[in-house]
């Protein structure tokens, strides 16, 4: 019987993938960025890669086909995260695998969140989950930039119902030009750096940092990165309209009862507008406002159901959303009764802990921030992992936002995406005022809020410039922020608001955070909720921030003018030393023995490493003793000896003909008996001692032997009446004769004193001047002149063995 025929496995394989779909464009300056579809991930409801060079992002979306019964709000999820593979890299974790986003993912995460939100109808409430993976990378290739034009390109080839497309693009300004999507070399050059998310025709969302650029920069990058965001769009629309997605799925609408909306307006409209116009603080509002929710729904009668109840409910979050906002465009009035540009009152606190490195308390009207600042080593450093490349950060802020400062009670399980989120902004803008890497101390900061009522990321700004501060940290300006919002109309009139409440940011259309000094803006983030927002509008929100910025430096530099001339007695002590690169092993020793050494002793930490060719070297310790200690050791293992220069000594040993100092750390020299005092010693009995501090002069260093010449004598005042006859000879070389081990240097009675060395020279050019052409003869005859104890005939012209100014008697 015949074995059945069996296909090809090849030929089976292509019939089972669908042909890819994609189109490409050029980003500038020939860099072509290509999504496709239709060949990864097909059972997803959209799914692209994005590929620019070798970085490869895959987005997928799915969306249920039902909303959860009884849901109420449109839950939208939205995950990046980096395979370390796309990278060649095996995580560092202890299961070796991807767990938890860490928080450049969230942060990116965050920022395809805030611009794919408002791209779902408000009557919309399936559950969406849009994934991104890197899964292949690139080393220049910034991904977070082009993750959102994966994200929406997603979107765009599925049925899932979206009102607009968008995309997202990096600009920064590298040397006055700005640049779409720079690569990471480029992108450490820059000055300017915002991540910009819009549709065809409105920005959506804006986040980044500068270097105290002005107002009209930033709306010239909102400018070019708009333009450079419509290309990627219609890159879009062609993908779509080749896979031929011409409609959106239908989806199930939630209930309407008409009835009962009309019954709550009539009920409750002008009662909101009394509470709204009362200017009463949030708590009471809030109880105001909740009363008035209970009186509607008993106004509906016994016989109200249950799904009429949420439906009132529903209706008077919108009339209230409608009363208050007509109230600000007509009356130019807001919640607290303040005017529409004016800051909420200020109150600053220096130093409310006394433990701390440093601290604050920030209050701006009914939002408080506490904020603490942390020294520490160059061990305390952060580690940013990513796929690409991990890095060491020594900037570090953490901001905490626990359930009492709104008054309510939820589950602690650590910092969530908004917590993160907010301590990045604060940490960006008040990271550009920090000093440069001369600055070794790893700096924490920690903005816990106690009271929350609008913008306490932007009390966290403020807080941590001052107790910046306070730590004595060589802040170079203080850093503010405050937070803008707008109201806008159908019928072309519109508000800005500066400093808004909590309320606000839920009932406006933008909520338009900046951070700066007096000088430009270090920070940005913003988000717009509405369509048509005019650059000239845009300028306006930009002026207006301004004037509140500074009119909360001002009180800031009321509250603290400039940083403390130095840290508090309790933060350990810190000082950088750079050093020639050739020395980085003395001070590490072999094995590390040197610095664990210099350590153990002093009670320093230590850290050393190679920067830009050069050691550096960090010095930590809360005792200000063991700080010098350190810093003269490292000096003295690093220092080259300069005669002439005076050092502080301690005696290692004594000799009968002097004795053997050390000053410099592993540097020793000979001094001898003639130069420890003007007075003539016979012995170094009971003169010195070993561990004796002494100060001597380095007169001069051999240049054959390298010994050093010490006296301690000429740093002491010389006797009155004392002459040149009274002196003892100067015979210091010839005291290296008691030290066994030099011998060799000297050969047999070639020069038993400095002035016998001197001798030799003498001789050696007299006998060259006699007779420059004659053979004076091997080698060896020198040899036997020397065993005759340097005699030899001609030998007239030999000097005594002291200078003819000491007698002869010495």
């Amino acid at each position: 019987m015949n074995a059945p025929e069996r296909a090809d496995p090849s030929t089976t394989t292509i019939h089972m993938l669908t042909q890819p779909i994609s189109v490409t464009f050029d980003i500038g300056g020939g860099r072509e960025v290509t999504v496709e579809t239709g060949k990864l991930a097909r059972q997803a409801d959209g799914a692209v890669t994005v590929r620019q060079g070798n970085c490869i992002i895959l987005a997928t979306v799915v969306a249920n086909r039902e909303p959860r019964e009884g849901q109420d709000f449109f839950p939208l999820s939205v995950d990046y995260q980096e395979k370390f593979a796309s990278a060649g890299r095996i995580p560092g974790s202890f299961f070796k695998r991807e767990a938890r986003l860490n928080d450049y993912e969230i942060l990116t995460s965050r920022l395809i969140d805030r611009a794919l939100r408002p791209l779902f109808p408000e009557d919309y409430l399936c559950d969406v989950q849009v994934l991104i993976s890197l899964i292949s990378s690139d080393g220049e290739i910034l991904p977070d930039s082009l993750a959102c034009l994966a994200a929406s390109a997603a979107l765009a080839v599925s049925d899932i119902p979206i009102k607009e497309i968008i995309s997202e693009v990096r600009i920064a300004r590298v040397e006055g030009e700005f640049l779409i999507n720079p690569t990471r070399s480029e992108l450490e050059n820059s000055d300017m750096e915002f991540m910009i998310a819009a549709t065809s025709k409105n920005l959506m969302m804006v986040e980044g940092e500068a270097d105290e650029c002005a107002e009209e920069d930033l709306v010239k990058a909102l400018g070019m990165a708009h333009e450079a965001i419509r290309l990627q769009i219609r890159a879009q629309e062609q993908l779509r309209d080749k896979v031929g997605m011409k409609s959106k799925r239908d989806y199930k609408k939630p209930e309407q009862d008409e009835t009962v909306r009309e019954k709550v307006n009539a009920f409750a409209k002008d009662r909101v507008y009394e509470i709204s116009k009362s200017a009463l603080s949030k708590y009471d509002r809030t109880e105001a406002y909740s009363q008035l929710k209970e009186e509607i729904i008993a106004s509906l009668g016994e016989q109200v159901t249950d799904v009429q109840k949420k439906l009132a409910k529903k209706y008077y979050e919108d009339l209230k959303w409608e009363v208050v906002r007509n109230m600000m465009l007509d009356d130019r009035t807001r919640l607290d009764g303040r005017r529409l540009d004016e800051v909420r009152p200020l109150s600053m606190e220096i130093e409310p802990l006394p433990a701390p490195h440093g601290s604050a308390l920030f209050t701006r009207g009914e939002t408080q921030s506490l904020t603490t600042v942390t020294l520490g080593t160059a061990l305390d450093q952060l580690l940013v992992e990513s796929a690409a490349k991990s890095d060491y950060s020594k900037f570090i802020l953490h901001y905490n936002f626990p359930p009492f400062s709104t008054g309510e009670v939820k589950m602690m399980r650590g910092p969530g995406r908004r917590e993160v989120g907010h301590g990045n902004l604060a940490m960006r803008s008040l990271k550009k005022m920090m000093p440069g890497g001369e600055y070794a101390y790893t700096t924490r900061i920690v903005s816990d809020i106690l009271e929350s009522n609008g913008s306490s990321s932007m009390a966290t700004v403020c807080a941590g410039s001052l107790a910046l501060m306070d730590a004595g940290v060589p802040l170079k300006k203080h850093v503010s922020g405050v937070a803008m919002g707008l109201i806008t109309r159908e019928d072309g009139n519109y508000a800005i608001l500066t400093d808004i409440l909590g309320d606000e940011d839920h009932l406006g259309d933008m909520d338009f955070k900046v951070t700066g000094t007096r000088d430009g803006i270090c920070g940005v983030q913003m988000d717009i909720k509405v369509d048509g927002l005019s650059m000239e509008v845009m300028r306006k929100a930009l002026a207006q921030a301004r004037d509140g910025r500074l009119h909360i430096l001002d009180a800031m530099y009321e509250c603290m003018p400039e940083p403390r001339p130095e840290v508090k007695p309790h933060t350990p002590r810190m000082v950088k030393l750079f050093i020639d690169k050739e020395y980085i092993g003395a001070v590490i020793g072999p094995g590390g023995k040197v610095i664990q050494e210099m350590q153990r002793v002093t009670g320093a930490t230590i850290n050393i490493e190679e920067v830009d060719n050069q050691g550096e070297v960090s010095i930590f310790s809360a005792d200000k003793e063991g700080l010098e200690k350190a810093v003269a050791w490292i000096k003295g293992l690093v220092e080259v000896p300069e005669v002439g220069t005076v050092y502080e000594a301690t005696v290692k040993g004594i000799k009968e003909f002097g004795a053997f100092v050390e000053f410099l750390p592993k540097k020793e020299g000979l001094l001898h008996i003639s130069e420890v005092s003007w007075k003539r010693l016979d012995t170094m009995e009971g003169v010195l001692k070993e561990g004796d501090k002494i100060k001597v002069k380095l007169l001069d260093v051999d240049p054959r032997t390298g010994k050093f010449k010490l006296s301690r004598k000429v740093l002491m005042p010389k006797p009155e009446g004392m002459t040149e006859d009274n002196e003892r000879p100067q015979r210091s070389d010839r005291g290296d004769r008691g030290d066994r081990n030099d011998r060799g240097d000297r050969g047999r009675g070639g020069g038993g004193g400095g002035y016998r060395n001197d001798r030799g020279g003498d001789r050696g050019g007299d006998r060259d001047r006699r007779g420059g052409d004659r053979d004076r003869g091997p080698r060896p005859e020198r040899q036997d002149r020397n065993d005759n104890g340097g005699n030899s005939e001609g030998n007239s012209e030999r000097p005594a063995a002291a200078p003819p100014s000491e007698p002869a008697g010495e």
